[in-house]
Parts: C-alpha cells; structure tokens; sequence
C-alpha cells in the first residue's frame, strides 16, 4: 500500500488535524493577528441565487448552494486556505500502489445535527447517490471511475477505480460530494441534515439561508459566529449599498468600477486573491454555426482578451487561452501560444468555413458575472472589424443558469476552476458530462484524460495534460477570454487570515466558518 503521507501520493503537502495546527496553517505570516473570537450573527450578500436552488446536493450550481453546501455538511477531504488537502470526515486514507484502490478510515464520533453518529454506510450511500446510469448529478463524472464502493468494520470504506487516480482524494473534497444519512439505498437530503459545523435553520431558494453554530461539532478550530444569515442578491448595485450602509458584513463579487472608491473608506476591506476562476462565452458545439470549428475559431481571433482585462477586471485578472487551467496550476501549458486579437486570422477562418459573414446572438446578464454584458458589447466592436455581426442579448438575472445556460446556444458563463486538472477537465469537458455547456466531444480528448488521471510519471502525465489543454483551446466550444481574481469585500468588523483559499471564491467559500467578529 502507497501510504497518505508519500511523497507522489501527497503532491501538496499534508496538514495535521489537531485544532492548533489546522489553526496555525491558516494565519498570515507577515503581521500578527489577533486569535478569533466566537460570537455574534454573520449578515452576507451573495450575488447568485435562484428560486430553482434545492437542498440535493447534485445540483449545486452558484455561490449561495455552494456557501450554504460547506457550512452545514461535511466531506471526506477539505482544501485549506493554502491549496493543500487535510482530512475532514476522514481520518487518513492510503491507496493501492498503482492508486486505483483507497482506503478512507473514517473518523469516530462524527455526529450529524440530529445526533445520529456518522457511519461507513452514510458515506457509502452518499457517494454512490452521485453514480450510476440514472444519476443527474452535476458531480456524476467526478465519481464515474468508482466501480465499487465497500466498507471494512466499522471505519473503513474502499473505493475501487476503474484505473489509477492520484488525484482522488481531492475529487472527493468537492462541495457536491458532501455526507448526508443513509436513508434506504439511498441518503436523506432533503431534511438538511449534515454534519458540518452549523446547523440549516431556514432555506428560501434564490432568497436567503440561515444557519446556526452546531455545538456538537467534532472541530473547535471553526464556526466562530453564533450564527449567519445568507442573502441572494444578484444585483451587484443593491449589494454593494448593502455593503456601504452596513446591512450585510460581506459581500462578493464585487464592481471592480467601484472598487476603488470602496478602499478608500475606513470601514471596509477589499480582498483580491487571484485563483481558478475563468469567465467563459460558451458555444452549442451541436448547433449551427458553431458545429464548425472554423466558425469557433474565427470568434476566438474576434475578441479583444486585453481589452476586456482592462475594461471589465478592471485589471483584477489576466488574459486566458481558450482553456480552463489557470497559470498557478501544475500542469498549466505555458508553452501554448496565446491567441490574441486578429481580425485577419478570423476573416481567414470564416472563408475556411465558406462564409463571407456571420451573424450571431451572445446571451448575457450579471447572473454570468460582473460585467458580462458590457463584455459582451466590447465583444461586439471587435467582431465587427471581422466580418462578424455579434449582437448581445441581455437576459433575466433570475433563473439565467436554470433558462439560459445550456439552453441558448452561446451564453456568457463564469466558472471557479478545480483544484486538480482532473477535476476541471472531467467536470466541463468530458463528452456526456452534465456541465459540458458548449456539449463539444473530441475522442482523443477523452482518451488522453483517462491516461492522465491514472498516470503516476509527472513528465508523462505534464505531457498529456499540455495536449489536453491544446485541444481544448484550438477545437474546443469555449472561449475563455480571461481568468478573474476573486474580488469581495467585508466590514472591518469582521477579521480574517490573510491567507485565503483560491480554489473557489471568498475564501474557498469556507468564510462562514472560517472568519470571525474582531
């Protein structure tokens, strides 16, 4: 057996568990700070949220599930503020040596809100509520190479792989992948049960969430807040008065036009933390025109990238390649040419699709990110010197990702990234997967994301990754123009560590139990 604590195993480091150490790892170390305080009723505002949003863990989609997802339940693994993987209901784990076998040990007297004790057979049926031909859930291609899951006494659960994964352990930290009582063959999630440090008290889809600190929780190291009230407000302007008037303590996603008008006030923090997130416009591979991949490349030479880090990061970003592994990651091709700007390389490919012009619609709103539909009319101008006609359509903020997304056939769409390249890869990319939003299928790509998920040889595996990530730019049915820093603000009433999680937004979308009142 290949222990947790190897070297190939454990590329990122491993961190102790005990309340001082988890503690420890998330502090700055350029200033003192002052140790957390328990206490006090957490406001945010978070700008996602629909009426659609439902406790079933297989469909989270935005920032308010996601929020909610990490505060009243818990997962197997967690990603730290530093980027490295700690146990979290699991106690330790190790793998067969070709890593196509785990072992989780799960950790004793674990208690869900109810008081029921977590078992082997609540995380069993929790993952396999993922699997399976009728899944629908949005994490089915994170778990699809689990082939059996089995449990040993009354601590231990295997997994067995269709192939090596070294990257299991992380799959198993996501949000979606959350531990909910066994319920039949099946789990419970629609009472909200978890075992995560605080207690679901209220759920208004697309409205607002509350919560309360479990005082059963097994960590002492998080749920500073007595408890925590979660507003949807997608409308950025309403949630920044939120913010300056001091109804809510945080808030994300904010404008960066004002940001710089929010720093200069005494009273609240801006908080910049570069990480996986990329702004997308997706194109229905399936659908003419974008069956061609001439006509994909042609609007990919039709957009001004610089200009739109400029314009709407506001320089809070940089500049993509048409694929969704950031420059931080470690297998991030940073030998691929960039595409830029080039109104005679798109006029080439329109001719090579036999079109004189184009004209196509780009469907946009907030809901997407900050910015999307002036992103979109820049988009516009610059396809305009193409000989393409673009014209931005503005859409409902409110039920954008349940009537839009996926639905029309180019749409404007924001993604956090993955921790792991695997992740992100089999997540958005895979053919078949659920959130495959431009529904694009490429054979090799498929093939090479298998080797690579059970490839153990780094300089083997960087290699199939770098093809990964070409294909994925010069076939592939997005466009991914720029990678956005996660930009958000809070109350200086509020304290944090200065070292943040960068795998998802605020945080890692840990703030509710990580942050606490100065």
């Amino acid at each position: 057996m290949t222990l947790l604590n190897s070297g190939r195993i454990n590329r990122r480091g491993f961190m102790a568990t005990t309340a001082a150490t988890a503690l420890a790892a998330t502090l700055p170390t350029g200033r003192a700070i002052a140790a957390p305080n328990r206490g006090g009723h957490l406001r945010a505002a978070i700008g996602h949220g629909q009426t659609t949003d439902t406790l079933n863990p297989g469909t989270y989609e935005n920032s308010f599930t996601t929020s909610m997802s990490f505060a009243i339940h818990g997962r197997l693994t967690e990603v730290a503020a530093d980027g490295s993987l700690k146990p979290e209901l699991a106690e330790s784990w190790e793998a067969s040596d070709d890593a196509s076998v785990w072992r989780f040990k799960i950790r004793p007297g674990v208690t869900f809100h109810s008081g029921k004790e977590v078992t082997v057979e609540d995380v069993a049926n929790s993952i396999n509520f993922h699997r399976g031909e009728g899944s629908t859930s949005a994490a089915g291609p994170l778990v699809a190479s689990v082939t059996d899951i089995a449990t040993e006494g009354n601590d231990t659960v295997v997994f067995t792989l269709d192939g090596g994964n070294a990257d299991f352990p992380f799959i198993l930290s996501d949000y979606h992948l959350v531990i909910c009582k066994a319920e039949g063959d099946s789990i419970d999630w629609r009472s909200g049960d978890g075992c995560g440090s605080y207690v679901l008290k209220e759920f208004k889809p697309g409205v607002s969430f509350s919560v309360e600190r479990h005082a059963g929780h097994w960590r002492d190291d998080v749920a500073w807040f007595d408890s925590a009230q979660v507003l949807a407000i997608v409308d950025q302007n309403a949630r920044t008065t939120a913010l300056v008037s001091g109804d809510v303590d945080i808030v994300d996603r904010l404008d960066l036009k004002t940001v710089g008008m929010l720093a200069r006030r005494s009273d609240i923090q801006i908080n910049s933390v570069a990480g996986t997130q990329h702004y997308t416009f997706a194109m229905n591979t399936t659908t003419d025109p974008f069956t061609d991949n001439h006509v994909r490349l042609a609007l990919k030479y039709a957009i001004d990238r610089q200009e739109l880090v400029d314009k709407i990061l506001f320089g809070y970003g940089s500049v993509g390649n048409d694929h969704p592994i950031g420059e931080g990651q470690r297998f991030h091709n940073k030998d691929l040419e960039q595409k830029a700007y080039d109104p005679d390389k798109a006029k080439f490919h329109l001719k090579q699709a036999g079109l004189d012009s184009l004209e196509v619609s780009l469907s946009a709103a907030d809901a997407a990110f900050v910015g999307a539909v002036d992103a979109a009319v820049l988009f516009q101008n610059s396809a305009a010197k193409c000989g393409i006609t673009l014209k931005p359509v503005r859409e409902p903020n409110d039920g954008y990702w349940s009537d839009v997304w996926m639905k029309k056939p180019f749409s404007a769409v924001y993604w956090s990234g993955r921790s792991v390249e695997d992740q992100m890869f089999s997540t958005a990319y895979q053919c078949g997967a659920s959130w495959n939003d431009s529904f694009w299928c490429n054979e090799r790509f498929d093939e090479l994301m298998i080797k690579a998920r059970s490839e153990l040889d780094e300089a083997k595996r960087r290699e199939m990754y770098y093809e990964m990530q070409t294909l994925v730019s010069d076939e592939g049915g997005v466009m991914i123009p720029m990678f956005a820093n996660y930009v958000f603000g809070n109350s200086t009433k509020v304290a944090h560590s200065d070292v943040m999680g960068s795998n998802w937004d605020v945080d890692g979308q840990r703030w509710i139990e990580r942050w606490w009142f100065a």
